[in-house]
């Protein structure tokens, strides 16, 4: 699942990447207000965490656009203001939630994981590849009821992969979705992450679901 977090403190712009991209988010960051609506509105998100008060253009006018373009993206509010009238008017904007700093990301996370499960864009929340079952919400992975003990960026690659079975996946694609970055041509991070995988996930098992197309990438699929 892809978060885009519009934060200007950089400190906690980095703490929030850091624990979301723990628990096997994929994670955006933009510290203006104007480079986060250009994201929120040309760019497919499953959830934005939106600072309030944000250089540029503040929170709620961001919010604002994004409803205006017809976007239902799943919105959380952080802000230091605790106001009732600031959360009735954020709520009534069309937000989800709404965290008053300083926080626990404890609270954060859970708050999430919530509006996911209930939000317009949700997602499923497991996915089934032959015996391979992905809980997306819990981050968990089992195979014939075993459990799999992933890393959160092999939870990220499975699960990219499972909710797009059967589709050849470039390294190239993979490179941005699991890890936000481009890769050059020669850096083999992607195969060395897979092979990791396949140890875990299709090693211990006669039938093997990760299939590499040569010369393109991967895909996980049921043979």
């Amino acid at each position: 699942m892809r978060i885009l977090i519009v934060e200007d403190e950089c400190k906690t712009a980095a703490y929030l990447f850091k624990g979301l991209s723990e628990n096997g988010f994929s994670v955006d960051t933009a510290t203006q207000g104007e480079d986060g609506l250009h994201r929120a509105l040309t760019q497919e998100y499953d959830l934005i965490v939106l600072d309030v008060m944000l250089p540029g253009r503040d929170g709620w006018t961001i919010l604002g656009e994004i409803r205006k373009a017809g976007k239902q993206v799943p919105v959380l509010f952080l802000t230091a203001r605790d106001a009732v009238a600031d959360r009735v008017k954020g709520l009534e904007l069309g937000a989800d939630d709404y965290l008053v700093k300083p926080f626990a990301f404890s609270e954060l996370l859970a708050r999430v994981r919530s509006i996911l499960r209930r939000g317009p864009t949700r997602q499923p929340e497991t996915l089934q590849v032959a015996d391979l079952d992905l809980d997306l919400i819990r981050h968990r992975a089992t195979r014939r009821g075993q459990r799999l003990d992933l890393t959160p960026k092999e939870f990220a690659l499975l699960s990219l992969m499972a909710r797009r079975k059967g589709e050849v996946l470039s390294r190239t694609l993979i490179a941005e979705q699991v890890w936000q970055m481009n890769f050059d041509s020669d850096t083999n991070v992607v195969d060395v992450a897979v092979r990791r995988l396949r140890r875990k996930v299709d090693d211990p098992y006669a039938s093997k679901l990760i299939q590499t197309v040569r010369g393109m990438g991967y895909r996980l699929e049921d043979p």
